[in-house]
């Protein structure tokens, strides 16, 4: 998945130095915007990763931080020159530009918490599953050609499961993404199975909102929130639709999302009694 040379990881990267540099020094944001002829929003979409920094605004503002060496200087350049680069996919030609920017973010996380009503996760999916739902939603000719890389998208995303230092992950999965049949019962039964083998990794918890639980916070809407330990305040929320996905990074958003992410953690199975269901369930398909 090339991860480590996402401009996402890379803005994240340098943000951290400059912030960390700029607060050595003793300057505000509005000190250095006006040192450097920005406007104080360019300012903050730099700290806030939101933009990447040209190589010559960066060499002008270093020494502002008493960053003078040649080898640091280098360093931070290179990080400068990769944030700015577009990042070359074989995928980005067909997946949305939504999707791409998911994975970057996915990448950076420190935890990821996803509730999912309707299909099991694109990231826990097996191929053979994958492949049942893409063609679905793709349909027959012109898009569906399509589906083959969108599959190998969506599996080699699983990679990042395992990937050191990644993220914690939590699931909880509605009761009927369980039962709903996708592809054949073979296909159905490896999903399941595949759910309780990843549901094994130390960083990985998956839980099931059982239909006794009744009514819920998360009947709405699928929703996923990517947090960040290097910034709280700049963790995202995915948000899937019927026609267009969106990433918000409002903080009350985010915060709002969260609390309702412990809500249903609180009405849904513990682990070990997860991992139990779906085991039993693998059983059951026919």
């Amino acid at each position: 998945m090339e991860d480590s040379a996402s401009p996402l990881l890379l803005r994240r990267r340098l943000r951290n130095e400059l912030r960390a540099a700029r607060l050595e020094t003793g300057l505000t944001q509005e000190q250095v915007a006006t040192a450097m002829e920005w406007s104080l929003s360019k300012m903050n979409r730099i700290e806030k990763a939101k933009s990447g920094i040209s190589a010559n605004d960066l060499k002008a503002l270093l020494p502002l931080y008493n960053i003078t060496g040649r080898d640091r200087t280098e360093e931070l350049l290179g990080l400068a020159r990769g944030s700015r680069q577009a990042r070359s996919r074989r995928y980005s030609d067909l997946a949305p530009v939504t999707l791409l920017e998911l994975i970057d973010y996915e990448s950076a996380a420190s935890s990821i918490s996803q509730f999912e009503p309707m299909a099991v996760p694109g990231i826990l999916q097996t191929e053979e599953y994958a492949l049942a739902v893409l063609k679905v939603f793709y349909g027959t000719g012109g898009p569906a050609e399509q589906v083959p890389a969108l599959v190998d998208l969506r599996t080699k995303r699983r990679d990042l499961l395992f990937r050191a230092n990644a993220p914690m992950f939590s699931f909880v999965l509605d009761e009927s993404v369980v039962r709903r049949r996708v592809g054949s019962p073979a296909v159905m039964r490896d999903q399941l199975l595949q759910l309780a083998s990843l549901a094994g990794l130390p960083n990985v918890t998956i839980r099931v909102m059982p239909f006794a639980a009744g009514p819920h916070p998360g009947m709405r809407v699928p929703f996923k929130v990517i947090e960040f330990d290097d910034a709280p305040d700049e963790n995202v929320v995915f948000l899937e639709g019927l026609h267009n996905d969106a990433i918000v990074d409002d903080p009350d958003e985010t915060r709002s999302y969260l609390a309702t992410f412990e809500q249903i953690i609180g009405l849904a199975l513990g682990s070990p009694d997860s991992l139990h269901f779906l085991r039993t369930l693998s059983g059951e398909v026919a």
